[in-house]
């Protein structure tokens, strides 16, 4: 049960047990005052007990000629019948439950037992029995609990006859008993106390409602969890005039609020959480005059106002809970008028504004949480009705506060400081700005503090030192700045988990120091710490999470590290400089999860001493083979990234044994052979990177099994042979790299028919032969088709327009990433080559639309189809044999950043239209047959004579041929004084006006001159996404 579910249930749980065991002891007390129970009774009990199993020997007193006096047994004053059996288990808190615990057969000798009024069995271990029927037959029971003592399968119906029954729980936290009909319970005529939690009832009648509704002395009605039908609102008025607490949570009805509730004018307790309820929560709930206990949580359809439901007269609620709903508006002032609140949970709705100021008359309130809302108010600066307060402090009693994943701005207030009994203070993940109050330093009693995912400042107050609570410190992933030292930590002797990552903090400590903490979780990521390796680790020797990622450390491991690293669960030092060779067995805890890449390690590949599960020795210079019992050594490993080593040799085939692989990440070492035919057993690998080695050989055909593969990379490398048939297997592909190899053959049309998910498609520098399928349209992901250099042939195909992906004007970036697990995943990447120029996406791949074509023999007309792909950035169909005309309809690419039509046959003029495209970056035309002047143009007038070149029938500028005045003929410009004369009154308005404009576009003609702008704009947003993506 979470914390706040058993700080809700802690102010009803803990009286009512008192008052059970007080009540429980004065009746048995009261046995020692009444005449000996009869012999009859006597033998009944013995033969009771016999059926018993009681290893703690709690009914060692079960002996002597009156029972009256053994335990757990009431007689009546005057007759000495026996009339109270209470075996209860008397510890049910958590943590003790086991202990104490009767198990066996119950008997029913029972029977004998005539005047028996009082049953109870709870929390016992009859594990694998049922309920016996002979229980029905005990007429005269007022009180019977059974429940959590592990009864199984059916609940006797004949309990009907218990008709003096006016308390009966069945309740169970094993969920094994059944009931089907429930029409017995209306024999019970006087019963006051029902509880069914977690019985089975998904069989009862639809109107089981109205049958309850015949128990018209009921004032306590507990189902939850029991599976009741969906059907909740009642065919006829409910008249259940005496009912206190009603539980109907955790069951699926379906339902809206049912408004016969709000008759029910005695009702103080109703749980309605997690019933699938919708709709609105009726605003004449809050009008219910003894109404203190609601949850409504988890729901995640109610809905409501809260300026509307808050602003009710709510006299006497002390728990409100109504988190994960869709609860929306403000939280209004009439909210400090709800003055008995001491729970109150509205998290996961959609609550806007800030927090009013006249929280600060609740108080009484103990819980409070708001999380994961759309908060984006102020913290107010001031509380009202602190006065009427205890010590005039401000929510004297709140212990838990939530307010994260909001987006609260604003600093943070003094009065937070004044939270004198504060436990947990929950600001995480909101646009808060500013210092950290050093008032916050008073909270003696704070255990947990989060402040991270803001935007606050400055240094951390050293006052942080005297809470001597505190176990949780998280102010990670903000702007502070500044040194910490040991002051910080001077007191913090409970302290567990630190998270400082993601700021610009510099660690300074004594050599020498001794933390006053055994830290079990660190995060101190990007984090000045290096040079060297922080000595004070060697003294926590419980540390089991350990993150010095980009730590500016320059150093080598040193030896006592190893010491400490058994306990470790979580080891990242990547994004350093960390020097040296590694032991060849290292110790961690089994299923770790260890990062040491980007780093400088060197000589054979470490291995930890225990299975693990991630691993990542990434960009160093690890050098040799992969050991031959990697996977041995590994069986169930999730994660593995080798890339860019020193690697070489072959892949061993033990590495198919680790079954369990999602990432396989060998690329940019200089491995050899074929690829290991166990491959075809990784049946949950998602990316498969072998990219830049010297593998050889055909792909197998065994691939086809890997059929949740999303990525998949065997570029530069030796491959060679036909694509496999296997492969239109993998219908989850979105990426297939097989660039720069020896394949050859048709181009499969099953590319097109089967791989329905690819984004991305690079067969460039291969010798595929033949021409391109005609159904490649029907890839309606595709963003990147690349068959440059091969030997196809034939027409492009006009459908290629149809391609949908790069028919979208908007492209939204969404982050690439494969095999996300515990924080580490394979991140997408592609090499674009722009003439000779290589470009690496990987943070922005997803807004790349390019198409390469060229150097093939590919022939017939330029397709005008092409220009309906309006989010292309990059075409390139050079060094091809295409003729005709360029059609106007290019001016349709408009995102287009680089255009490469050189060495084709061309002709014609070249279209007015190209100088509209503004984003043009990279432009070559040149070896044509295009004729005519050179469009003038803002962005076209940027590009140098070498993007017209070899075009014998162009003129104009950047070429150094003039132009005749009617141009548009194809012939050559001629000298002529007088057509220069008419010339002059033609260009005199134009002059003007490109006088204007270069007053005004100078400084962005500087820079596409420089720099192309699609270039400058890739490369800008790929350096910020690398900035503000974790990890990169």
């Amino acid at each position: 049960m979470s914390s706040e579910k058993m700080l809700k249930r802690k102010f009803i749980a803990i009286p009512v047990l008192v008052l059970f065991l007080i009540t429980s002891e004065v009746l048995l007390s009261d046995a020692s005052d009444v005449a000996k129970c009869s012999e009859s009774e006597l033998k009944a009990l013995l033969n009771f007990r016999s059926g018993l199993v009681d290893p703690e020997d709690r009914l060692s007193s079960w002996k002597g000629n009156n029972c009256c006096q053994w335990h757990g047994i009431g007689c009546h004053k005057s007759t000495g019948a026996v009339s109270k059996i209470d075996l209860h288990n008397p510890y049910p808190l958590a943590g003790r439950y086991g202990f104490w615990n009767l198990s066996g057969e119950i008997r029913p000798s029972l029977l004998n037992l005539k005047y028996l009024t009082y049953f109870d069995l709870s929390y016992n271990t009859f594990l694998d029995i049922e309920i016996p029927e002979f229980i029905g037959s005990l007429r005269n029971l007022r009180y019977l609990n059974l429940s959590t003592a592990g009864f199984s399968g059916r609940v006797p119906p004949n309990m009907g006859n218990l008709s003096h029954l006016q308390y009966l729980d069945v309740s169970t936290n094993f969920g094994s008993l059944t009931v089907n009909n429930i029409r017995w319970l209306t024999k019970l005529s006087d019963l006051k106390h029902l509880k069914m939690n977690e019985v089975d009832l998904s069989m009862v009648d639809s109107d089981w409602l109205g049958v309850l509704n015949n128990l018209t002395s009921l004032t306590i009605l507990h189902l939850s969890n029991c599976g009741l039908p969906s059907y909740i609102s009642a065919l006829s008025p409910v008249h259940l005039p005496s009912l206190s607490d009603l539980d109907l949570s955790v069951n699926s009805f379906d339902s809206k609020f049912p408004e016969w509730i709000l008759n029910l004018t005695s009702l103080s307790f109703l749980d309605l959480s997690s019933c699938g309820l919708y709709g609105r929560v009726p605003l004449s709930l809050g009008e219910l005059a003894n109404l203190w206990y609601v949850n409504l949580a988890m729901n995640n359809n109610l809905t409501a106002s809260c300026t509307q439901l808050f602003s009710g007269s709510w006299p006497k609620i002390e728990v409100l809970d109504l988190g994960k709903n869709k609860l929306h508006g403000r939280l209004p002032a009439a909210i400090g008028n709800m003055t008995s609140l001491t729970y109150l949970s509205l998290s996961d709705n959609d609550v806007e504004g800030g927090i009013p100021a006249s929280i600060g008359k609740l108080c009484n309130l103990r819980f409070l949480d708001v999380s994961g809302n759309n908060m984006t108010g102020y913290l107010p600066e001031f509380l009202q009705g602190v006065e009427s307060c205890v010590s005039n402090s401000p929510m004297p009693y709140l212990q838990i506060m939530r307010l994260t994943n909001n987006k609260l701005v604003g600093r943070l207030p003094e009065w937070l400081g004044q939270l004198e009994n504060l436990e947990e203070m929950g600001l995480n993940y909101n646009h808060l700005d500013g210092p950290i109050p050093a008032s916050l330093g008073r909270l003696q009693r704070l255990t947990d503090m989060g402040l991270a995912g803001n935007k606050l400042n400055g240094s951390l107050p050293e006052s942080f030192g005297q809470l001597s609570e505190l176990i949780i410190f998280d102010v990670s992933f903000n702007s502070l700045t500044g040194i910490v030292s040991e002051a910080h930590f001077s007191n913090l002797s409970k302290l567990t988990f630190l998270h400082l990552s993601s700021n610009s903090l510099a660690l300074s400590f004594n050599h020498g120091w001794i933390p006053p903490f055994q830290i079990r979780f660190l995060d101190l990521g990007s984090c000045q710490i290096g040079p060297s390796f922080p000595d004070w680790l060697k003294t926590q020797k419980e540390i089991n999470f350990l993150d010095l990622s980009n730590a500016s450390i320059s150093d080598s491991i040193p030896n006592w590290f190893w010491d400490m690293s058994f306990n470790l669960s979580l080891l990242n030092i990547s994004l350093n400089q960390i020097h040296g060779q590694l032991p060849s067995l290292f110790d961690v805890v089994p299923f770790a999860d260890i990062d040491l890449s980007f780093n400088l390690f060197e000589g054979p590949i470490p291995l930890p001493s225990v299975e693990i599960e991630l691993l990542s020795l990434a960009f160093n210079k690890f050098s040799g083979v992969i050991p031959y019992n990697i996977g041995k050594i590994m069986p169930y490993l999730i994660f593995l990234s080798l890339a860019s080593n020193h690697l070489s040799g072959e892949i061993p085939s033990s590495i198919g044994e680790m079954v369990s692989l999602e990432v396989i990440d060998l690329s940019s070492n200089s491995f050899t052979g074929y690829i290991p035919p166990s491959f075809a057993d990784f049946s949950y690998l998602k990316a498969l990177d072998l990219g830049y080695n010297k593998l050889s050989g055909l792909i197998p055909e065994s691939f086809g099994n890997l059929q949740l593969l999303r990525s998949l990379h065997l570029n530069n490398n030796n491959f060679s042979g036909e694509l496999p048939s296997s492969l239109k297997n993998l219908s989850s592909l979105e990426t297939l790299d097989l660039a720069n190899n020896r394949f050859s053959g048709d181009i499969p049309p099953w590319l097109g028919n089967n791989l329905a998910s690819l984004k991305i498609l690079s067969l460039r520098s291969n010798s595929f032969s033949g021409r391109i399928p005609r159904n490649f349209p029907d890839l309606s992901n595709l963003q990147v088709l690349d068959l440059a250099i091969n030997n196809l042939s034939g027409m492009i195909p006009t459908n290629l327009g149809n391609l949908t992906a790069m028919s979208r004007d908007h492209i939204v970036n969404q982050y690439r990433f494969y095999g996300f697990y515990r924080g580490m995943y394979y991140e997408e990447r592609l090499v674009v080559n722009l003439e000779g120029t290589f470009l690496e996406y990987n943070k922005t791949l997803s807004l790349v639309a390019y198409m390469d074509l060229s150097q093939n023999s590919l022939h017939g007309l330029f397709p005008t189809e092409l220009t309906k792909l309006i989010g292309l950035r990059f075409l390139n169909l050079s060094r091809n044999q295409i003729s005709g005309c360029l059609p106007d309809t290019i001016a349709n690419l408009g995102q287009l950043g680089s255009l490469d039509l050189s060495n084709n046959n061309f002709s014609c003029v070249i279209p007015s239209s190209l100088s509209s495209l503004t984003f043009l970056g990279r432009l070559n035309l040149s070896n044509n047959n295009f004729s005519g002047r050179i469009p003038l143009g803002t962005q076209i007038g940027t590009f140098g004579e070498s993007s017209f070149a070899g075009n014998p029938n162009l003129c104009g500028a950047p070429l150094a041929v003039n132009c005749k005045t009617n141009s548009s003929d194809g012939t050559r410009g001629v000298p002529n004084d007088k057509k220069d004369e008419g010339d002059n009154d033609n260009w005199l308005p134009l002059s003007v006006g490109l006088g204007f404009a270069t007053g005004i576009l100078v400084p962005l003609l500087m820079l596409s001159i420089r720099r192309p702008w699609s270039e400058a704009y890739f490369r800008f947003v790929e350096n910020v996404a690398r900035r503000i993506t974790p990890g990169s």
